[in-house]
């Protein structure tokens, strides 16, 4: 609040000869909005950190080989099989998708899992497209990647001898024409038969393994994605054991 004070002229001056002298006077409530306006934008400032940092740690992620950013994760056989469902639905709700069931025949000359998208859960939809057995990235985008090899293993040669389980491998890996080469999004490697029953070992049925793996890629337009599993003789292709899939987000 302004005031203003009157200070009297020359006494023996005339009326009309006074003179009026304005003098502001400061406010005594000046300095509280001042220290609001500090409490204020101390408060903004703190805020917009503690903003900044949630922003960060939300986008914090490892970074694959490909320099992709990606949350890679690997699950157990048993929950593997509840994500499996929940993936299906997941990717049946997004714009474009593509679930792939895997089949080999021990008995050709296959070297690789043939992938189907017309048998048993597969499905395709969005403009993707099986080629080659490689899916075929419809627009460039980001997506979610996922696949499962299942393994049978079984004890094989002198039974009276010390066997050694095989070691299993699965990956998935990217065709970029930006980058030329094909590179691996995703792998994994474990011993199978971690925990082997007696009397598993004692009849020769050995054991059953299974590798999941899944990520967010940044992928491009016309990008291809194959898999690789070893050893493809203790593959399990049954229905819903071995697949391969993606969607868009």
């Amino acid at each position: 609040m302004t005031g203003y004070k009157i200070t009297a002229g020359d006494v023996e001056a005339g009326p009309q000869d006074r003179m009026e002298v304005l003098v502001q006077k400061k406010s005594s409530t000046g300095w509280l909005w001042k220290l609001l306006a500090v409490l204020l934008l101390l408060a903004l400032c703190l805020g917009g950190a503690r903003l900044y940092v949630w922003y960060q740690l939300e986008r914090s992620e490892p970074t694959t080989q490909a320099g992709n950013t990606a949350a890679p994760f690997r699950m157990d056989s048993e929950e593997a099989a509840g994500a499996r469902s929940t993936l299906q639905e997941m990717s049946k709700k997004a714009k474009a998708a593509i679930h792939l069931e895997g089949h080999y025949d021990e008995r050709g000359n296959a070297t690789a899992v043939e992938w189907r998208d017309r048998v048993g859960q597969a499905f395709s939809q969005g403009n993707f497209r099986l080629q080659d057995n490689r899916i075929v990235i419809p627009e460039s985008g980001l997506y979610f990647v996922y696949s499962q090899a299942s393994f049978r293993v079984s004890r094989s040669g002198d039974q009276e001898g010390e066997w050694r389980p095989p070691t299993l491998s699965h990956r998935v890996r990217r065709m970029s024409r930006a980058v030329g080469t094909r590179v691996s999004l995703l792998s994994a490697v474990r011993s199978a038969c971690q925990s082997v029953q007696e009397d598993g070992e004692r009849s020769g049925h050995g054991c059953y393994s299974t590798i999941y793996l899944g990520a967010v890629f940044q992928l491009d337009r016309g990008d291809t994605l194959d898999t690789e599993s070893n050893p493809l003789k203790e593959l399990d292709t049954d229905e819903g054991k071995t697949f391969f899939g993606l969607f868009a987000l």
